[in-house]
């Protein structure tokens, strides 16, 4: 028994730990010895890959001989897996003999339909004769006609059997390779994660500063604009104005305050690591908190009176959909 990977260089706690990250996109191949009645008849090679999609799709390319095993296949990936598009690959890999070349010869009469090949022979002598003009058999003709190569049968049940032992190896190897790209892909996040909670903490402090700043501007503006006229066209004396224009401003000062939306934002980054540290199908959630995170951040850009705060909602909008690609990618 063979494997074709090496997962040497990873604990295996960190693979199969509760709280292990699973991305859809993995690798696994393996090869065990095709034993059946206590004859050897080659090896089984199962290969299994796998991308992302919203639901689990399975497609196969294996034997004809193989075919009576795909629903038990499907069931057995279907217990791990949840999402992805997943492709599994088997074929067999008959033994060679080796005993040397008289064997060999009487070893490819046994896999031959000699009476078969003897009667197409008399048959192509019969058509040459009458028509001389046609192409002679070529050996691949003779190959390729059906009933000339005999197969040999093998037992489905203990076939089967093989298979599925050869196919909880592969997955075995295929998870442990899907957990190390989550693991990988769960680090990024994070570190985007607190990229943007770096940028949160260094604006909220300005924010105080920024509103009254803003405020003061506007009232010079307005006392400057009204000179003393309301909208009704009644006039009013310095004192009454400057206390309706700071009436308004203050209002106005509630409604581009971004306080509550700086408060969700904190709790949807502690949300995601909280996430991320369950571990788990995560996917789904994950790709709820980004489209909160997006509007969020948008509803930032949409108050800001600021340079500081409009470059801050760029940013995190940006971080937000790169995190969001690399959702895509986990289960």
């Amino acid at each position: 028994m063979h494997n074709f990977f090496d997962f040497n260089t990873f604990a295996p706690a960190t693979l199969y730990n509760i709280r292990m990250i699973n991305s859809m996109t993995g690798f696994g191949a393996y090869r065990h010895p095709l034993v059946l009645r206590a004859k050897n008849h080659g090896q089984v090679h199962l290969e299994l890959r796998s991308v992302n999609s919203r639901f689990l799709d399975i497609t196969f390319r294996m034997p004809d001989e193989l075919r009576f095993a795909e629903q038990a296949i499907r069931e057995m990936i279907g217990k791990k897996l949840n999402r992805g598009k997943v492709e599994i690959k088997i074929y067999i890999q008959k033994e060679a003999d080796s005993s040397g070349q008289e064997s060999n010869v009487k070893s490819q009469e046994q896999k031959l339909n000699i009476q078969l090949i003897q009667s197409l022979k008399a048959t192509e002598s019969l058509i040459l004769k009458e028509l001389p003009q046609s192409n002679p058999l070529s050996v691949k003709d003779v190959l390729l006609w059906p009933g000339v190569m005999i197969q040999e049968e093998l037992d489905q049940d203990a076939l089967l059997e093989v298979v599925l032992l050869a196919l909880d190896e592969v997955l075995k190897l295929f998870m442990q390779s899907r957990a190390i790209e989550g693991n990988a892909l769960k680090n990024v996040i994070l570190n985007k994660v607190d990229q943007m909670d770096a940028m949160i903490l260094e604006i909220e402090p300005l924010l105080p500063k920024i509103i009254q700043t803003y405020q003061q501007k506007l009232t010079e503006k307005l006392l400057a604009v009204l000179n003393g006229i309301d909208q009704q066209g009644r006039s009013f004396n310095h004192e009454d104005l400057a206390d309706r224009i700071r009436q308004e401003v203050v209002l106005y000062g509630v409604r581009i305050d971004v306080e509550e939306e700086i408060a969700r934002l904190k709790t949807h980054f502690n949300a995601v690591r909280n996430t991320l540290d369950k571990g788990g199908p995560v996917g789904k959630k994950l790709d709820f908190l980004m489209q909160e995170l997006q509007r969020e951040s948008n509803t930032l850009g949409s108050k800001s009176v600021h340079q500081e705060t409009s470059n801050a909602s760029m940013e995190l909008k940006l971080l937000v959909e790169q995190i969001r690609e690399q959702v895509q990618n986990l289960e």
